[in-house]
């Protein structure tokens, strides 16, 4: 399985990606699902994957091969983002009937979905959802968004924090919790994960790394989050009939009188 996120506000785009495949129960692997294609100041794109392994990859190798050798359209050619994903579309589509055909049984899922996001110099930036059909759609401010793969579980906070307004770093921050949600709950979604960073007014990605279970920051991440979650559910309003001291330890429970607070009330 596979869970990809992409966010748009109004700082830049922030892409990740975790890189998880199993062909079989006992067959786990890593793969990039996050491939960068960078034009520094000309124009940047950014393809998350997930669907059939062969279909996706397939789809990565003609991109770059169309680049190498010359031929027209290519993610350098194309006008916008939006030339960039039909042609992105059209070369999904291909590839799923290709590997259709050279299927040796019946049942074989060869469909795949995919995220393209980025910028043409000049040009917004933005990011679409392209389908197994070659269509595509494009996030929107009131979900400024956008999943592939395993979604469910990465979603509820995207849904509270995430609006245009959001801060790049937060943005990125809601997206490393988001995959790590996912990856606490579904056993298909693993590390290491892959996170990208474009920058409004920038065609290049700014910042781009790949964090494992002892990646510092992932580590430091992964453990705030769980804690201030755990202390957040436990500072919530108390059941009518729980005792006042229900909440300790973060509600103080009441104090018991010594003799000498006795004694000191008597003085009063």
């Amino acid at each position: 399985m596979t869970y990809c996120v992409a966010i748009q506000v109004d700082q830049g785009l922030v892409f990740a990606a975790d890189t998880r495949t199993s062909a079989s129960f006992d067959d786990i692997r890593v793969h990039a699902k996050l491939h960068v294609f960078d034009f520094p100041g000309e124009r940047c794109f950014v393809l998350m994957t997930s669907g059939n392994l062969g279909t996706t990859q397939a789809v990565v190798a003609r991109l770059r091969r169309d680049l190498e050798d010359g031929v027209t359209p290519n993610l350098r050619s194309v006008a916008d983002l939006n030339a960039a994903a039909d042609y992105v579309g059209q070369l999904l589509v291909a590839a799923q009937a290709q590997i259709a055909a050279s299927a040796q049984s019946e049942g074989v899922k060869v469909g795949a979905t995919l995220i393209l996001g980025g910028v043409v110099a000049g040009d917004p930036p933005g990011i679409l959802l392209v389908y197994s059909l070659g269509n595509w759609i494009a996030a929107s401010p009131e979900t400024p968004y956008l999943q592939i793969g395993e979604s469910k579980y990465g979603k509820p906070i995207l849904d509270r924090i995430i609006r245009p307004h959001t801060t790049l770093e937060d943005a990125a921050r809601c997206a490393l919790v988001s995959i790590d949600s996912t990856i606490r709950s579904n056993v298909s979604v693993g590390l290491p994960i892959d996170l990208a960073i474009l920058r409004a007014g920038e065609a290049r990605i700014g910042e781009r790394m790949r964090l494992d279970a002892d990646t510092p920051l992932y580590a430091e991440i992964h453990d705030t989050w769980s804690r201030k979650l755990e202390a957040a559910v436990r500072s919530l309003p108390r059941f009518p009939w729980e005792p006042a001291t229900a909440g300790a330890p973060l509600q103080q429970a009441a104090k018991t009188p010594t003799p000498a607070d006795a004694q000191g009330a008597q003085q009063q």
